[in-house]
């Protein structure tokens, strides 16, 4: 993930491309997700609150996407092409989506709704791969300058969704990549209250 995250950046960077600095956030906001699930334990956090910091992260990668897709409409940014990113996008679309697997699955044995949410992050940075790598491809043939930005814009309505989802404590991800766990973060609250 940090190798990723590190050259979807650099990429999106040299390439001026919106649609790559999204799956590049997208790449940190992950990091910051499973850090979360990882300090989770160490630091006593509670399973609720490290589900919410993970729907937090979720709306700031919808943040960051709106507003450099909005800027770079605004200011006629015309992207180059990346191949590296087009690289990067084909490896994430091979990976995260058997990572969000078996995070989901950790999360259901573990009746860990924050690790589940973070598998949610993982699909989410599957389905950004999907769209950044047919945004880089378009551009790549078409050059036409706002197909990047217009497609880091399509990614944002189910970020939110997935977000508000995981503030809730709901399993998560329209993709279908996370099932549903069986697990309810409400049920879990419920029987820790009963305790």
């Amino acid at each position: 993930m940090v190798v990723e995250c590190a050259l979807a950046l650099f990429s999106a960077r040299r390439a001026r491309s919106p649609v790559l600095l999204a799956f590049g956030a997208d790449s940190l906001i992950e990091l910051l997700s499973a850090l979360v699930v990882l300090l989770q334990f160490p630091l006593a956090l509670s399973t609720a609150r490290a589900t919410r910091l993970a729907g937090i992260l979720l709306f700031v990668l919808a943040a960051v996407i709106t507003l450099s897709s909005a800027l770079a409409l605004w200011q006629h940014v015309r992207p180059d092409t990346s191949w590296i990113g087009i690289g990067v996008t084909i490896a994430a679309l091979a990976v995260m989506p058997l990572l969000s697997s078996v995070k989901r699955r950790a999360g259901k044995t573990a009746r860990n709704a924050a690790l589940t949410a973070d598998a949610v992050q993982s699909a989410t940075c599957a389905y950004l791969a999907g769209i950044t790598l047919a945004g880089l491809v378009l551009n790549a043939v078409l050059h036409i300058r706002w197909i990047d930005p217009a497609a880091a814009l399509v990614a944002v309505p189910v970020i939110c969704l997935e977000g508000k989802k995981a503030l809730q404590g709901e399993e998560c991800c329209w993709l279908g990549c996370i099932a549903k766990s069986g697990y309810s973060h409400r049920a879990s609250v419920a029987r820790t209250s009963a305790l």
